[in-house]
């Protein structure tokens, strides 16, 4: 027996069975053991103190125990919430999440990562994916078993979708705020080719179609560096939309940067509605998702041998201080 860890081939010599069976019996292949065999094989491996290959127990079964999450900016509470939910779910049934984050959206890179990471991820195995970062309008995404890959959001039309409705929740907050006395609006969007920023500024802007829009980093920099542009540029809108709520935050760091209270002079809302911003002050009027729900919903669609049509989330309008009534 090998002086350092045991090795398959020493549990195989130890239990008088071949190398095969002795994979076979650890490794959960579909051809069957015999079960005297199988209690000899596992006995031997206890005693040795042998601990399965992983990638060797994907190899066998065609799969594994692990599900893959695939995310933006894991410093973003958005992303946070989601994995949550699919953490909740995988832990329900007896799985291991294994996350890899792409960092902030920055373009061509961005696609090029979440690709590395979808050909690394196949080696592994895993029983679904599920990806929660926004498509790219007009990019296909690549993927192995597209029949176990579920997206958050539009955009991936031959991919299971959990369908978010950012458009109507932004219709919806433009037309709340109109009917809080507000008519001047600027809109802070991150990179236009999101199909979630399109959805969220089309929405807006189906209501309140003289609203303009301002790109930058789908981030809290992103929105400050926004918000500061306008003001630099001396324009000063009574009301911000930021169509995610960490760039609102950053717009209100901003204004208060240029001795403009947020709220009392300048009206923002945000859109996901992440736990922080109840706390912030004046705290923020957001359109709020179920976010641990959506990361629970994608991977139970992810996994579902015979998905059911899916049901869009609906958004939901919070109005809080930082949109007070005109």
């Amino acid at each position: 027996m090998s002086e350092n860890a045991p090795t398959l081939t020493d549990v195989a010599a130890h239990a008088g069975v071949s190398l095969a069976t002795a994979s076979r019996a650890l490794n959960g292949s579909a051809r069957k053991v015999n079960p005297e065999l199988q209690d000899r094989v596992l006995a031997s491996a206890r005693t040795l103190g042998y601990s399965a290959n992983v990638q060797a127990q994907a190899v066998a079964r065609g799969t594994s125990n692990v599900v893959a999450l695939v995310v933006g900016d894991i410093a973003d509470p958005y992303f946070a919430s989601i994995s949550s939910g699919v953490v909740r779910v995988a832990d329900e049934r007896g799985l291991i999440v294994t996350i890899t984050a792409t960092g902030p959206y920055s373009g061509p890179e961005s696609m090029a990562r979440e690709e590395a990471a979808l050909d690394a991820l196949r080696g592994q195995r895993p029983r679904a994916v599920v990806l929660a970062g926004s498509r790219v309008a007009g990019a296909g995404t690549r993927v192995g078993d597209r029949e176990r890959v579920a997206v958050i959001g539009t955009g991936a039309a031959d991919l299971r979708t959990v369908d978010v409705d950012n458009r109507g929740g932004a219709a919806a907050l433009a037309t709340q705020l109109l009917a809080l006395g507000y008519e001047d609006f600027a809109v802070l969007a991150g990179p236009e080719e999101l199909v979630t920023v399109r959805d969220r500024v089309d929405g807006f802007r189906s209501v309140v179609p003289a609203a303009r829009v301002v790109h930058a980093e789908f981030t809290r920099a992103g929105g400050h560096r926004a918000m500061s542009g306008l003001l630099a540029a001396g324009d000063r809108p009574a009301c911000v939309f930021a169509v995610s709520d960490v760039m609102a935050i950053g717009a209100m760091a901003a204004l208060r940067e240029a001795g403009i209270a947020p709220g009392a002079e300048v009206a923002v809302a945000g859109f996901d509605d992440i736990p922080l911003v109840a706390d912030v002050t004046p705290a923020l009027t957001s359109v709020a998702l179920p976010l641990a729900d959506i990361g629970a919903r994608a991977l139970e669609l992810a996994l579902a041998d015979d998905p059911s049509p899916a049901v869009p989330v609906v958004a939901e309008v919070r109005l809080r201080a930082s949109t007070p009534r005109r």
